[in-house]
């Protein structure tokens, strides 16, 4: 399944604009919170999609019954890019579980690159629902090797995969590669992918634009 977050009107677009803005995109505090807002948002919508179970609460006057998470996610992110954006779901989900994967692309001189696993940090996945968030998806391939890696710490009973920019080309690979059981909650959708696997327009390198530039 896969949802659109602007395909609806509403303020996420403007956060997302204000990513792609290269004139806004100076300001690196700025940019690392939009990135945690649209995490935040997010967080929100697929809150709606969890099961939920009803408490007693007390309150000076009396009890109230509500309706609150029967569980909660365990949130994984992708490193480095997408700790503003792990940040918010982690604001909405802040009992959560966290895992951390270090995942990136290694350039060749011929242009190529191949995608690098050094790294998982993980509770027990089994059975659990998780969110896993990275700002791009480009190519999928870094999507589809951190969720098979993760396989080895459990099966999750449901996967969320959130990312702010996404290529049509990455989202269908990710719906090919990856087992039924996954959402896929993108911010927006671009049609282009260069040959060096950059999304365009996109919005650049989200690692560079809210850390700074690699060596």
């Amino acid at each position: 399944m896969v949802r659109i977050l602007s395909e609806q009107n509403s303020i996420v677009n403007r956060f997302i604009a204000e990513l792609r803005d290269v004139n806004i995109q100076n300001d690196r505090a700025r940019f690392r919170r939009n990135l945690e807002r649209i995490g935040e948002i997010a967080a929100y919508e697929i809150s709606k999609t969890l099961p939920y179970h009803t408490k007693d609460f007390t309150t000076p006057l009396g009890v109230a019954p509500m309706d609150v998470p029967a569980e909660q996610p365990v949130v994984a992110t992708i490193l480095r890019a997408g700790l503003p954006l792990h940040q918010g779901v982690l604001n909405y989900f802040d009992h959560a579980d966290n895992a951390f994967i270090s995942a990136y692309r290694k350039h060749h001189k011929d242009g190529s690159f191949e995608i690098s696993l050094e790294y998982v940090a993980a509770p027990s996945l089994d059975g659990r629902i998780v969110i896993l968030t990275d700002p791009m998806l480009a190519t999928g391939q870094s999507m589809v090797m951190t969720y098979k890696a993760m396989l080895e710490r459990g099966v999750p009973a449901h996967t969320h995969v959130v990312s702010v920019i996404a290529s049509n080309l990455g989202v269908e690979y990710v719906k090919k590669h990856l087992s039924s059981n996954i959402t896929l909650w993108i911010g927006a959708v671009d049609e282009e992918l260069t040959a060096q696997s950059y999304i365009v327009p996109g919005l650049g390198d989200a690692g560079d634009l809210a850390y700074g530039e690699k060596a």
